[in-house]
C-alpha cells in the first residue's frame, strides 16, 4: 500500500509548527546572554526601568529582559505552552499580535499608575494563557467541549500573578494588564479559529 503524507489524508490538515513561540522564547534567552556578558545593561537593551521619559518602546522591549533566572523560567515556560496552543490554534501573526499587545498594554499600564520598574513577559504571558483560555470558555458554550483539564491552567496563572510578590520587577499591574488583554484578544479571535 502506498504511504499517504498526513496533508493527504481527508480531513487531517497539516499542524502549524510553533516557530514564532521559539522565537519570542530565544529573544529572551539571547537578551539573557547579552546581560551575562556584562557588556550591556538591562536599560541598554530597552528595560523599562524609572519613568518612560518619551521612549515607549520601551513597553515592548522590557518584555523580554529578566535578571531572575526562576521568574524568567516560570514566564517563559508558560510563554511555550500557551503560545504554542495559540499559535496552533490561531496562526503565527496571532501569537505575535496577543504576547506584544497584553505584555506591552500591562506594562503601558505600570507606567500610568506609577510603577515604573518592570521587567519580564508575565503579562504577555498572562495574556497568552488568558487568549487560551476565553477561546476554550468559548468554543464550549458553542457546543464545542474539548475537554481540557483547566486546573494546571489556573495553577500557571495563579503562579504568574504571585511572581509579583516575590520578584520586584514583576509588575501585578502589567500582570492584570495583560491578562485582561489576552482575554479580550481571546473573545476577539475565538469565532475564527483554524
Amino acid at each position: 500500500l502506498p504511504r499517504l503524507r498526513r496533508d493527504e489524508i481527508p480531513g487531517i490538515a497539516l499542524e502549524t509548527r510553533p516557530y514564532m513561540t521559539f522565537a519570542l522564547i530565544l529573544v529572551s534567552v539571547a537578551a539573557t546572554v547579552a546581560l551575562a556578558t556584562g557588556e550591556v545593561s538591562e536599560y541598554d537593551l530597552g528595560a523599562l526601568i524609572g519613568s518612560v521619559d518619551g521612549e515607549w518602546w520601551r513597553i515592548v522591549t522590557t518584555l523580554f529582559i529578566y535578571d531572575n533566572f526562576g521568574y524568567q523560567f516560570v514566564a517563559l515556560v508558560a510563554t511555550g505552552i500557551f503560545g504554542m496552543h495559540i499559535e496552533r490554534r490561531f496562526g503565527t501573526a496571532a501569537v505575535l499580535v496577543v504576547f506584544l499587545a497584553s505584555g506591552a498594554a500591562g506594562a503601558a499600564l505600570s507606567a500610568v499608575v506609577g510603577m515604573y520598574d518592570v521587567l519580564g513577559g508575565n503579562g504577555a504571558a498572562l495574556g497568552l494563557l488568558s487568549a487560551w483560555l476565553v477561546d476554550d470558555m468559548l468554543a464550549r458554550r458553542r457546543g464545542d467541549d474539548r475537554e481540557n483539564d483547566l486546573l494546571g491552567v489556573y495553577v500557571i496563572g495563579a503562579l504568574l500573578f504571585l511572581l509579583s510578590l516575590a520578584e520586584d520587577d514583576a509588575s501585578i499591574v502589567a500582570a492584570a494588564g495583560g491578562a485582561a488583554t489576552g482575554a479580550a484578544l481571546g473573545a476577539v479571535m475565538s469565532p475564527f479559529r483554524r
